[in-house]
């Protein structure tokens, strides 16, 4: 029987396989080494500091240093392939984000599928990605943004860091459900593009909280709108977009994963000391310092979630027609 798509995805990001009695011995005795997580972006960018930040948690509560490893590269398919081919023993985890879930449909031909291949351990942030444009834009409002849009249709320039980066799914589903023609233009990173966003050399971005927060504040930037369900608590008087353009939503996160096979018992264990210590005062605190909020959950939550997320992204690129760099 071939099952619907969405379930499938729903079946596939969440089977792990029951513990057997070495698998919990195992779990009981981890971790007794150094484990390293891999994180497919160079150092400094949202999802290598919110990886950075659970590692620590993860090393205090544990015992055992967990050390991040960047392995930047091919849209992060290098660092989620290197994760696939290791051995399932919890000694090596992978840090991703939405560029993960963007992945499965932009690329056709990879060495792995994702939601096979990976299993989902736990979620670890939820960023609300902002609608930034520069201050010589000459729109205050969301609103106000897409009449200028629809009256230069293909001559406002859109930044982000890459085809498939979590800004340019935000910036091609805000194109699609408000019927504006913007002009993407694809930097090595969101570090450029907002760089050039302040310079006037592009018009528009959709940057996380963590990277725009501090260039908002200080009026370097104006903010328009937050990509997310409800207000963000550090930006309160900044509307969300879906208050003009009902339903839109492109939230940042991001969260850990093993490969597949790894014992059932080690990723509940892991899941356990993460949801802890992001219950914790002080990550909440940084977190919050960031513009973000746990994404605590139970392996077959984060599943679900990226499930979701593949689905969504999925229909965005196959309707926009993006194409891999």
């Amino acid at each position: 029987m071939k099952l619907p798509r969405r379930k499938f995805l729903h079946l596939a990001a969440g089977a792990i396989a029951l513990p057997t009695v070495p698998q919990i011995a195992r779990a009981q005795a981890y971790p007794t080494r150094p484990v390293r997580i891999i994180v497919g972006f160079a150092p400094a960018g949202a999802t290598d500091i919110f990886t950075r930040l659970i590692a620590q948690s993860l090393s205090e509560r544990l015992g055992q240093q967990f050390v991040v490893e960047n392995r930047p590269g091919a849209a992060t398919n290098l660092a989620v392939e290197a994760v696939v081919r290791s051995p399932p023993d919890g000694y090596t985890l992978l840090g991703f984000d939405l560029s993960a879930a963007a992945n499965a449909t932009l690329y056709d031909k990879l060495n792995f599928v994702f939601l096979r291949d990976i299993a989902p351990v736990a979620g670890v942030a939820r960023v609300p990605q902002i609608m930034t444009v520069d201050l010589a834009v000459p729109a205050r409002t969301v609103p106000e943004f897409i009449a200028y849009a629809k009256a230069n249709p293909g001559k406002i320039t859109m930044a982000s860091a890459g085809n498939g980066s979590p800004m340019h799914m935000a910036g091609e589903l805000f194109k699609m459900m408000s019927g504006v023609d913007l002009l993407h233009v694809p930097y090595r990173g969101g570090g450029p593009a907002l760089v050039d966003l302040m310079g006037g050399q592009v018009q528009v971005g959709f940057f996380t909280a963590a990277a725009s927060m501090e260039y908002i504040r200080t009026g370097k930037l104006r903010a328009l709108g937050v990509a997310d369900a409800t207000r963000s608590e550090a930006l309160p008087d900044i509307p969300t977009v879906s208050e003009s353009v009902p339903g839109y939503e492109a939230s940042f996160w991001a969260g850990l994963g093993a490969p597949k096979g790894t014992p059932a018992g080690i990723i509940d264990a892991l899941n356990r000391e993460i949801n802890a210590g992001l219950a914790d005062a002080r990550l909440k605190a940084r977190l919050a310092d960031l513009g973000g909020t746990a994404l605590s959950g139970s392996p077959s939550d984060f599943g679900k979630f990226v499930a979701d997320e593949t689905e969504k992204w999925g229909k965005v690129v196959r309707a926009a027609n993006i194409k891999a760099e």
